[in-house]
């Protein structure tokens, strides 16, 4: 059985029915990987060929694929492949920080450093009925991890986070998890599109992109549903003192407030732009908010591929 990698147009000769990211590692093929098990994310790649019964778009999980057939496949780009061994790690918590009348800062400091992509995010579990994914809001530089959590009403984690989390608790770390991470070879112009919570991950890769003197320009569009959701404008100002290509636009849904647009997302972005021919986009925040920006910024030109999304779904809050 032969596969056919593409960019790289290599073919590789493998056993029918070996698993795709064992035969991709073994021929030196590099490809991004994490956890090992399919929840990550990140060993995602396309069949060209051989494309499911079912209907799909091609798109499989390296680890965990097992063709039979000869196959195409495309990898992502080399330059923006990464590798971070999945690991569970303990951490405490050292800090919990009201950000708005929801949300609260959780800052944990890791037994031992945490290697990660801007953008990712991991597995918290605060008690073995307690497990939440959340994004890093930091670099994996910091020393500590940063987590921003948006209360939900009898929302079984958050409540727990609310209600009995304190300074000092142990907290079981899992990752890093996640393929909507920073890529440092694009040289164009990024857009970043936060909704609520969503500004984590949106943090992450902004000050990714800084930390490793990325010249791009980065527009960044943060959505909110009313003034007293806003947070963080101090953190946006610092970061856009730091990178002047830095252009930040909160967008309040409901209401107005001080330097603020008003309306959704989508409608400021479709305002600012003819086309986003060039751009790779970064979307992170609620389901219907990711879909329709993905949709939008498709339709604008950026092409499916560089569109790197996050939806953050409910189940479990």
């Amino acid at each position: 059985m032969e596969i056919v990698v593409r960019p790289l147009q290599r073919t590789l000769s493998a056993a029918p029915g070996a698993n795709l990211l064992e035969t991709l590692r073994a021929n030196d093929v590099p490809v991004s990987y994490s956890c090992m098990a399919g929840r990550c994310g990140t060993c995602r790649c396309k069949m060209l060929s051989d494309r499911p019964a079912d209907g799909g778009d091609g798109y499989v999980l390296a680890c965990q694929t097992f063709p039979t057939e000869s196959c195409t496949i495309e990898i992502p780009e080399p330059d923006e492949v990464v590798v971070h061994a999945a690991k569970i790690l303990k951490a405490t918590v050292v800090g919990i920080e009201d950000q708005t009348h929801d949300i609260k800062r959780i800052r944990l400091k890791p037994a031992k450093p945490l290697s990660f992509s801007p953008g990712q995010y991991a597995l918290l579990q605060f008690t073995p009925d307690h497990i939440r994914p959340y994004s890093m809001a930091g670099l994996c530089d910091d020393g500590e991890l940063e987590f921003h959590v948006r209360l939900v009403a009898e929302g079984r984690v958050t409540s727990y986070i609310a209600d009995t989390l304190k300074v000092g608790d142990a907290v079981r770390v899992s990752g890093p998890l996640g393929s909507a991470y920073l890529r440092r070879k694009h040289p164009g112009p990024m857009l970043c599109v936060a909704g609520g919570t969503g500004l984590a991950p949106i943090l992450s890769i902004v000050r990714g992109a800084i930390a490793e003197g990325m010249g791009n320009d980065i527009h960044l569009y943060f959505g909110v549903r009313s003034e007293r959701d806003i947070y963080g404008r101090e953190w946006l100002a610092e970061l856009q003192r730091r990178h002047p290509g830095l252009k930040v636009h909160v967008v309040v849904t409901s209401g107005r407030a001080a330097d603020c647009r008003s309306g959704l997302v989508t409608e400021a972005i479709a305002r600012d732009w003819p086309h986003l021919q060039g751009f790779r986009a970064y979307l992170c925040g609620a389901p219907p908010m990711v879909e329709a920006t993905s949709h939008l910024i498709r339709q604008m030109g950026v092409q499916p591929e560089q569109v790197y999304a996050d939806a953050f779904y409910a189940s479990g809050t």
